[in-house]
């Protein structure tokens, strides 16, 4: 079993890595070799069976050519210029997020073997005049350059799958909190700012009002539901492979408190409260409610509560004093 993860430098790619080498499995296979790539070639974990770490740029089809030559029976595709920074440059976000995607794809095609492809969209390609609760099936209607390229991609995979070139997999992840690491681009940036750094004795500023609702899942349970895509059978998807992956409904508020309750009043005292109305602009065109049928049907994971989310983070990712 040969698996990729694309993105395999950022702390998905990183986290999923370290969980395929507990299982030492996938699709009832032992791994035998895993590749993360990235742009800049990922840091190197300690894993039970041989790991390359590799740089890429998936804009390049010759990078990607090179980089599949030997077919791969998994692809995990994580890599994505995220939704801030899609915004702002629109020609980035599209070189990556969506011709990358297509370069892809169209080298996995080349194999004789139909590999399995996870692809992580985006709840973001939700939005406009689709209902305030989303439910699956609701036309999509993104609102910013991230969620559309997101959705362009779905749209192929699901017609390659249909045409027999891959096997995919589309997720609609949630906002991923609590992030370990720096605030990056991301219009959700603050999501897991305003809890990761006042965790860790900083300020950190929110730029929404605290009745703003939140569709989020944790760093473990989405590593958890990528895990299990790749696992499902093909027919259990139907002609729709792309599916919204649950989440939790809970505002910024409801968080804060859950925050609070186990830890404490500290971290919240740190957050400040300053509109940004950049931000706003994207992520009030967000969805915060979702019921997501067909994943919970087909058995994917979904939180219990936004405190388990704290614990996790304090045991596996907040910043330990040197």
């Amino acid at each position: 079993m040969r698996v990729l993860i694309t993105g395999g430098g950022g702390f998905l790619g990183q986290k999923l890595a370290r969980a395929l080498g507990t299982t030492g499995q996938l699709r009832g296979q032992p791994i035998t070799q895993l590749t993360l790539a990235d742009l800049a070639a990922p840091a190197p974990l300690t894993l039970p069976f041989p790991a390359t770490n590799t740089a890429c740029n998936i804009t390049d089809p010759a990078d990607v050519q090179t980089l599949m030559a030997q077919p791969f029976d998994v692809i995990f595709h994580l890599a994505a210029i995220v939704s801030g920074q899609a915004e702002a440059d629109f020609d980035l976000g599209l070189n990556v997020n969506l011709f990358g995607t297509l370069n892809l794809l169209q080298a996995a095609r080349t194999h004789a073997n139909a590999p399995v492809v996870v692809y992580a969209s985006s709840i973001a390609a939700h939005g406009g005049e689709e209902p305030a609760h989303i439910v699956d099936g609701v036309e999509l209607n993104p609102q910013t350059s991230y969620g559309t390229q997101k959705v362009m991609g779905e749209l192929l995979l699901n017609d390659m799958t249909r045409r027999g070139m891959v096997d995919g997999r589309g997720l609609r992840l949630p906002t991923v909190t609590i992030r370990p690491g720096r605030a990056n681009a991301a219009a959700s940036s603050f999501m897991s700012s305003i809890f990761r750094d006042t965790l860790q004795g900083e300020t950190s500023n929110c730029p929404v009002a605290p009745d703003y609702p939140i569709y989020h899942t944790a760093p473990r349970t989405v590593v958890a539901n990528l895990i299990h895509a790749a696992n499902l059978n093909c027919a259990d998807f139907g002609t729709n492979r792309c599916i919204n992956l649950p989440g939790r409904s809970d505002t910024v508020a409801q968080m804060i408190a859950a925050m609070t309750d186990v830890t404490g009043p500290d971290a919240e005292n740190r957050i400040t409260w300053h509109p940004d109305a950049a931000v706003q602009t994207i992520v009030k065109g967000w969805r915060g409610h979702c019921t997501p049928t067909k994943a919970l049907a087909l058995g994917f994971a979904q939180d219990a509560s936004f405190a388990d989310t704290v614990r996790w983070f304090l045991a596996d990712d907040i910043a330990k004093a040197p």
